[in-house]
């Protein structure tokens, strides 16, 4: 009989090893790549989130100042002996971190007697613990101002030969504007402005104007109730200096109730921080502006720290201070470096650790850097 062909019993064991061998190899190699795929992700991730924000942070604080006026804003204010605020002190949005701009008796520059448009916070935000008990420093804050250009509220003064029919009174309680044509509408029909807001108010009594925040509007009326969220209305009676009544003429040497030509402009307070409460485990970069409900602009940043450079007139200027040098004011910082830091969502797939990465950036102020050489 012819011998039949075939595989021994040796052979095939030998094949299946060998396929056994490259299934593993090969699934050894899948579940790699798909750990350096997760890894690989998660870094875009958390780029994409540092970048979303320092965006953020970048483009307010390159329109930091616009429409301010140089050296601040006044704001209420008691002076005692020694030339500083022993009045309440205003409050620094948002709401949750209970913080307030300089308080009563300070000794910081300014003495709580203006509001620059940039307001340095070191150490005042969380310190932020990640799951794996990695602790950052205390975080910061920071506090800018600027202008709303894109409203035309200063095409005409509130009230004067402009717009006659325009009133603010006496008591600074309310602002009716003139609704003659080419004078300021407000509503739907011109220019938006709702409770919550802040308004710039300025004349040639007061050129650096005072702020007010919009407690209700009804038509053409604003009014500015007492008990604002920023503690700056309804402070007119002891502290003159500051409030509304800085802005009204004089009668021997006193407020007596009327206005000149009076201008104003909505002005955007803007804060940012980080909030580890609302998710401990998925700390947010928050954007606050003025008292409204703070918006998140990225997720899981653990760290956040702002340095300050300077321009007063020495040599070597004082560079990467965390906070205003003894002598100096907010009004000279030139440039801000910003610190953010950030950590995966979960743990790596290849180590069980968590992932983290950094960005570092410098902007320059540029508003705050501008001199017109031709005034």
């Amino acid at each position: 009989m012819k011998k039949k062909s075939g595989f021994t019993l040796v052979e095939m064991i030998i094949a299946m090893a060998v396929t056994m061998i490259a299934l593993a190899a090969a699934v050894l190699a899948f579940k790699d790549s798909t750990k350096a795929n997760t890894n690989v992700t998660q870094s875009s991730d958390m780029s994409d989130n540092l970048r979303a924000g320092l965006n953020l942070v970048v483009q307010d604080l390159i329109q930091t100042g616009t429409g301010i006026p140089t050296g601040g804003i006044s704001i209420p204010n008691t002076i005692n002996a020694a030339g500083c605020n022993i009045g309440l002190p205003v409050n620094r949005p948002p709401a949750v971190l209970g913080k307030t701009f300089q308080g009563p008796n300070s000794t910081t520059p300014g003495c709580n007697v203006i509001l620059p448009a940039i307001e340095p916070g070191n150490d005042l935000g969380p310190t932020v613990t990640s799951p794996d008990g990695t602790s950052s420093p205390a975080t910061d804050i920071i506090t800018v101002m600027y202008a709303d250009n894109t409203l035309a509220m200063v095409q005409k003064p509130i009230n004067g030969a402009a717009c006659p029919a325009g009133t603010i009174s006496p008591t600074g309680l309310t602002i009716t504007f003139d609704s003659s044509p080419g004078c300021v509408t407000l509503g739907a029909a011109g220019i938006p402005v709702n409770p919550g807001d802040l308004l710039m108010i300025y004349n040639s009594n007061n050129p650096n104007g005072i702020l007010q925040t919009v407690t209700a509007v009804s038509g053409q009326t604003l009014t500015f109730s007492p008990g604002d969220a920023f503690n700056l209305n309804g402070r007119t009676t002891s502290e003159a200096n500051g409030t509304i009544l800085s802005l009204q003429n004089l009668t021997a040497g006193k407020p007596n109730g009327t206005y000149p030509g009076t201008s104003c402009t909505r002005i955007w307070m803007i804060t940012y921080y980080l909030d580890n409460t609302t998710d401990p485990k998925h700390p947010r970069l928050m954007r606050a502006v003025n008292f409204n409900t703070p918006q998140p602009v990225a997720e899981t940043l653990e760290n956040l720290q702002f340095a300050y450079n300077f321009a007063d007139g020495t040599s070597p200027a004082p560079v990467n201070q965390f906070s205003v040098p003894a002598g100096d004011t907010e009004n000279q910082i030139r440039s801000v470096n910003i610190y953010m830091g950030a950590r995966s969502t979960t743990t790596a797939a290849m180590s069980n650790q968590y992932v983290r990465t950094n960005l570092a950036t410098q902007v320059a102020l540029r508003s705050m850097a501008y001199f017109n050489n031709y005034k």
